[in-house]
């Protein structure tokens, strides 16, 4: 699968139901565009996943060593609160209450395409974290890129 790329804000209907942007579904395979796993992020946003996704990253998750606490703390903290949802006939999402109040999301949303899942954000969080550190973004840049080795050209190589 390609990288899920792209920014869109949403409104949620008074049922809690999200519709999936048509630029971010027409970039998943037709076969994988109906089931999916949402849970909390890393941040304080939720992680929608491609259910083929999500098998992948809990395929990788599992060889983590269940022995050791923080790999089973790790665990169980990503899959919290996880569920299924598949897209109604018109294209909406029905989000889980616990996972809204989690990400502090009520009408206003925002659809952040990245990598293999789409973040779901709620507008006011979303805003605010992109303009934490904004100032700063050359900084980031240089600290977690520059450190990839170069060709002559200045291309990753």
């Amino acid at each position: 699968m390609a990288a899920l790329i792209g920014e869109y804000e949403c409104r949620l209907d008074d049922k809690c139901r999200l519709l999936l942007p048509v630029g971010l579904k027409k970039q998943l395979p037709a076969k994988e565009q109906k089931r999916y796993v949402i849970n909390r992020g890393l941040e304080k946003q939720l992680n929608l996943w491609p259910r083929k996704e999500w098998d992948k990253e809990t395929a990788l998750l599992g060889k983590l060593n269940m022995y050791v606490p923080k790999n089973r703390e790790f665990v169980r903290r990503f899959n919290n609160g996880a569920t299924e949802v598949e897209l109604d006939a018109t294209g909406r999402i029905l989000l889980p209450k616990s996972l809204m109040q989690y990400a502090g999301i009520d009408k206003e949303s925002v659809l952040f395409g990245i990598s293999n899942r789409i973040e779901i954000w709620s507008k006011k969080e979303y805003d605010t974290y992109m303009k934490k550190g904004a100032d700063d973004f050359a900084a980031l840049a240089e600290e977690v890129m520059g450190k990839i080795p170069n060709d002559s050209n200045g291309n990753v190589s």
